[in-house]
């Protein structure tokens, strides 16, 4: 697997936490650390990204413009 680094941004309470974890032996790296909680994140998003494909197919397929606009409605933050 090849890699890229990249600059990330973090609060510093999160940093904190992260070295933490690293100097306990709890996390293997400041990197591997956030490569991990990446992989978590993206395999979340799948998993949930497939739990809303499979309620869509099961009552009729994907949203209508109409709905949508009714369920952004309902979700906005006033």
């Amino acid at each position: 697997m090849s890699t890229s680094r990249v600059s990330v941004t973090l609060d510093e309470d999160q940093l904190a936490a992260i070295r933490s974890l690293v100097e306990s032996g709890a996390a293997p790296s400041v990197s591997g650390f956030l490569r991990e909680a990446a992989a978590t994140a993206l395999d979340d998003a799948a998993g949930w990204r497939a739990l809303l494909d499979d309620a869509l197919g099961a009552t009729g397929g994907a949203l209508t413009d109409a709905e949508r606009a009714w369920a952004d409605t309902i979700l906005s933050t006033p």
